[in-house]
């Protein structure tokens, strides 16, 4: 078992959160930037709306099988090692996509960029539990969580407004371009955690990490964790448009107003999930989702501002609910596993996502006068998820107790650091 935990100045634990939030920032970047770029890619590569919807998959289809990949072998290494080695692929992968002269090439580069970019964050959660001490682990994961809300805030325009000055290829260069200035940040910043547990053969380490009990109730509660969410947020722009009236050229005030809100909450939730008993944050957390979700899938035609209000509500509840779980997950897990376990959570929550949608999409349908019909359904199953979620945190917290406790009673021990 690795010592207790590692001790850093408050100045030194900010700059590594700091850092760890800026590549998990330019990962999800990559992912969202694409979004805009649909109707530019379609009309440079001669490629269909089809194709393109493949070129958005196939980054978290390349992030779910990488994911299960590194659980095989994440903790044989050092975390700053693995994680800087990881980038460098995703800075390569993220400058390819930008070089690419056919839709092939392009394809081959998003694998990538998704293979690299999902271990990668899988290593950034490993790495928060590992140097952030227990009592403040909520508040750490927040840090690095603000980094999606963000992105989404800045993507979508960003990548507007590159392939209008320029060209399509842009965006990916910029992100590239950003993405080596926080290679060498995460270069000098990053502490280095040392492997005190000698090395355990690929086959028994994933054996042991999906045997043991403690990491199945975890990955069921991630799973059921991403799931609600999948079923409502696909249609969320859609049923905006369709069903409550929204303009289409207003959407991104929606999106706009969602991630401010999101980035300025998140880091509440995490306070909470540190001073209080986290299963009863997420309880809690939940209820406020679920009234949010059933207003969202069920708003008719409203205002502007209305629908701004709601979206927002909805994506601060989704937000705050990952606060806690996370920090029980990161929790839960043995240090010796963690890299590993978190490589592999990876994975089921892309692969949660992605069932999630494709049930959305069974869901949901347009009638005859073009309204979305069954998105209430999709939300009734959305908060029963969430019901769900709630349950198997539950369980989990009776496998490992001290994975719920506020963050000054959790015994947890943390590795070590050069």
């Amino acid at each position: 078992m690795p010592p207790s935990a590692p001790v850093l100045s408050s100045a030194r634990e900010r700059a590594v959160l700091l850092t760890l939030a800026g590549v998990q920032f330019t990962h999800v970047l990559d992912f969202m930037i694409l979004m805009p770029l649909g109707s530019h890619l379609m009309r440079t590569f001669g490629i269909s709306p089809s194709q393109f919807s493949i070129l958005v998959a196939v980054y978290g289809l390349a992030a779910a099988a990488a994911g299960m990949a590194g659980g095989f072998v994440l903790d044989r290494f050092e975390r700053k090692s693995s994680l800087l080695a990881l980038y460098v692929g995703f800075i390569v992968a993220t400058f390819a996509c930008g070089r690419a002269d056919t839709f092939l090439q392009l394809l081959v580069a998003r694998c990538a960029a998704g293979a690299f970019g999902g271990v990668a964050g899988a290593v950034i959660i490993a790495m928060v539990g590992d140097v952030i001490p227990a009592q403040r682990r909520g508040r750490g994961t927040a840090w690095v969580a603000a980094a999606f809300p963000m992105a989404s805030v800045l993507g979508v325009p960003l990548g507007l407004a590159l392939a209008s000055s320029f060209d399509w290829n842009a965006a990916f260069y910029f992100v590239a371009a950003v993405s080596a200035c926080m290679l060498l940040l995460a270069a000098n910043l990053l502490p280095r955690l040392k492997v005190d547990h000698p090395p355990t053969h690929p086959l028994r380490q994933m054996r042991a990490i999906l045997d043991h009990p403690v990491h199945r109730r975890g990955f069921a509660m991630s799973a059921a964790l991403v799931f609600g969410g999948g079923i409502v947020v696909p249609f969320i722009a859609p049923s905006m448009v369709a069903n409550v009236g929204v303009p289409e050229t207003s959407l991104q005030f929606l999106y706009l107003a969602g991630g401010l809100c999101t980035f300025f909450t998140t880091p509440l939730f995490g306070r909470l999930a540190d001073h209080h008993d986290k299963l009863r944050v997420l309880t809690w957390v939940s209820v406020g989702a679920s009234v949010a979700v059933l207003v969202l899938t069920n708003l008719s035609a409203a205002p502007l501002a209305v629908a701004m209000l709601v979206t927002a509500c909805f994506m601060v509840g989704m937000g705050g609910r990952f606060m806690p779980a996370m920090a029980m997950l990161t929790n839960a897990v043995e240090p010796r596993f963690r890299g590993g376990f978190m490589s592999v959570n990876s994975a089921v929550q892309q692969a949660a996502g992605g069932l999630g949608n494709l049930v959305a999409g069974m869901l949901v349908s347009a009638g005859a006068d073009g309204r979305l019909v069954g998105y209430p359904i999709a939300g009734i199953v959305a908060v029963g998820c969430f019901v769900l979620t709630a349950i198997l945190a539950a369980r989990l917290k009776a496998a490992a107790p001290h994975a719920s406790l506020p963050g000054h009673a959790s015994p947890v021990p943390l590795g070590a650091v050069e």
